[in-house]
């Protein structure tokens, strides 16, 4: 944190007032993210998202809650949320509005984005999905221009060769029309190191695409702040 905002760092239970109350205006939250809200700390972005006089306590006290992580808090639950003392279900809520926003501008917008490379694809799912719990199948179906048609969830759970169907995986591309499909899955450990049923559900769906007519392009392995793609490696698909 910046040192020039040492007030944050201090324990709310050291002031008889709220903090807000004892800062200048060009160093409340509010104020500083008008000037540049690159340079706030998660304190002052939180603070100004919960609002009202104990703004600043309570950022801090929710912060706390979650040891500080942002992965943390982005996966609790409106509920959870609101178990901090003086955190109220509509303040939990707009919280989790929040940190969903900032990760939709990872996402595609109105115009189709193009994918030219595994990069591309990892680009457009990497912030979100590095953040669940548990593990998540998804298919990014591409028109003849490999453009973005659909971004689909598939399957939740284990991905291995006995439990994911092939039908499933290939269902929405055939009713959206889809000339292809990369498939995405997360390993929630963080290691996307591919595991033998990836690369064995992966030979199976470049077979099912072969008689479909709907190319299988990549397989992409989501970690923590990395991914592996299936076909640079040669897994699955020689």
């Amino acid at each position: 944190m910046n040192d020039n905002h040492s007030l944050l760092l201090q324990s709310p239970s050291t002031y008889e007032q709220p903090i807000l109350k004892t800062m200048p205006l060009r160093e409340q939250p509010a104020y500083r993210i008008t000037q540049d809200p690159t340079a706030c700390n998660i304190t002052e972005l939180m603070a100004a998202v919960i609002g009202g006089a104990k703004q600043i306590e309570l950022s801090q006290a929710l912060l706390a809650r979650f040891d500080g992580d942002i992965r943390r808090l982005y996966q609790a639950h409106p509920s959870e949320l609101a178990k901090v003392k003086g955190i109220h279900q509509a303040t939990a809520i707009r919280i989790k509005a929040a940190l969903n926003l900032g990760l939709r501008l990872s996402m595609p917008g109105d115009e189709r984005t193009a994918i030219n490379s595994p990069a591309d694809a990892a680009a457009l799912v990497q912030a979100e999905m590095s953040l669940l719990e548990k593990e998540h199948l998804r298919t990014i179906l591409l028109d003849r221009r490999n453009r973005v048609l659909e971004i689909v969830e598939v399957y939740q759970g284990s991905v291995n060769s006995s439990q994911v169907r092939v039908g499933e995986v290939f269902q929405a591309a055939i009713s959206r029309h889809a000339s292809a499909l990369i498939l995405i899955h997360n390993h929630p450990s963080g290691d996307p190191t591919p595991s033998p049923d990836d690369v064995a559900v992966t030979r199976a769906i470049v077979q099912a695409g072969k008689l479909l007519d709907i190319d299988l392009l990549d397989h992409l392995v989501i970690g923590q702040g990395k991914w592996v793609s299936l076909k640079e490696r040669g897994l699955g698909f020689n």
